[in-house]
């Protein structure tokens, strides 16, 4: 095993993170062994020959002795940060998924394209996006879907490929690679994080607004006057909390909202601090500190105005939702 991923092995065992095992065929293993590897999630990858009729097949033999393998990876991935629906709609954008026996100028039945997996469990999730995918295309998705029966390890000087052979024959276009290396599933699981890790990845200004509920200047902050069409999440959880379709100008200096994508992601506490009474808004999951909601708001949207810190608000583009997780969110926009 290549040291770098042994060392996240290793790190993944000493924090008993659970971890998973899928088995993706796509084309020339090379590409598809380079373009997983990138995934923010992905642990290691190895390359190999997949459910075929022989045992411990040569590259030779998958090739010319009609073996029946399928170049395959097979990839370990942290489940806590990649979801497996996640990794596979990643994989179905560097593939052609309704090409038969063929991935760029490869053709044979060793390039065909499949999903094999190893947990029961992973079934469903595997049908279900396929049936999703069939709906972008009028030819049928020629994508196999089942148990992985067999798979044997490749050649080590087909392991790790690309990287030893930059300029090495690829089938998956670059921007692809940059697409995936950039996607983050964000919309896996929100979980609160502690005060220690915040005091490491938040500036000071996040820290405090957040975990000790000050308050950033008036029109001296990130959001106040932005506008175009995106989401705004939890800077803590990366949850969403906002879109921009409810932001407006209110003339406070502040971010404002009509209202939150959900009421189940916010919580509304009492505040009387300062001599005054307000209600406090809370971000449910990540327990940080939003702001406040006031009943001044456009009547024609309901009257509220949810006057929220920027620093307590990370800002996603419309145009980079879908690759950093947030594609489900689209519709609201």
């Amino acid at each position: 095993m290549p040291t770098a991923d042994k060392e996240r092995l290793d790190t993944m065992n000493e924090r008993t993170v659970p971890f998973k095992e899928i088995y993706l065929a796509g084309g020339c293993f090379w590409g598809v062994e380079k373009y997983l590897s990138g995934i923010a999630g992905v642990l290691e990858t190895q390359a190999g020959y997949a459910n075929g009729k022989t045992a411990n097949p040569s590259y030779e033999d998958v090739c010319r002795r009609g073996t029946g393998h399928a170049e395959t990876v097979r990839v370990r991935y942290d489940e806590e940060r990649l979801s497996l629906k996640f990794l596979l709609n990643l994989y179905y954008d560097a593939i052609d998924p309704v090409a038969v026996n063929r991935q760029g100028g490869d053709r044979g039945t060793q390039y065909r394209t499949g999903i094999y997996y190893t947990d029961d469990a992973d079934q469903s999730t595997i049908l279900d996006s396929i049936s999703e995918l069939q709906k972008k295309y009028s030819l049928p998705v020629a994508v196999e879907a089942m148990k992985l029966q067999n798979f044997y390890p490749a050649e080590e000087y087909h392991q790790k490929y690309l990287d030893k052979n930059p300029g090495g024959y690829c089938h998956i276009g670059k921007e692809k690679f940059e697409k995936a290396a950039r996607a983050k599933d964000t919309g896996l699981k929100y979980k609160p994080v502690s005060k220690d890790i915040l005091k490491t990845t938040l500036t000071e200004t996040q820290y405090n607004v957040t975990q000790n509920s000050a308050t950033e200047p008036p029109f001296k902050n990130e959001y106040w006057n932005r506008f175009e069409p995106g989401i705004y999440v939890d800077v803590t959880t990366g949850e969403p909390l906002f879109v921009s379709g409810d932001k407006f100008e209110s003339g406070c200096g502040w971010p404002s909202f009509s209202k939150p994508v959900s009421e189940e992601a916010i919580v509304k506490l009492r505040d009387r601090s300062f001599g005054m009474e307000r209600v406090e808004v809370r971000s449910k999951t990540g327990n940080a500190h939003l702001g406040h909601v006031f009943n001044d708001g456009p009547a024609e949207t309901g009257g509220l105005r949810y006057c929220i810190n920027s620093a307590s608000l990370r800002f996603i583009p419309k145009e980079e939702m879908d690759e950093n997780g947030y594609g489900d969110w689209l519709p609201l926009l």
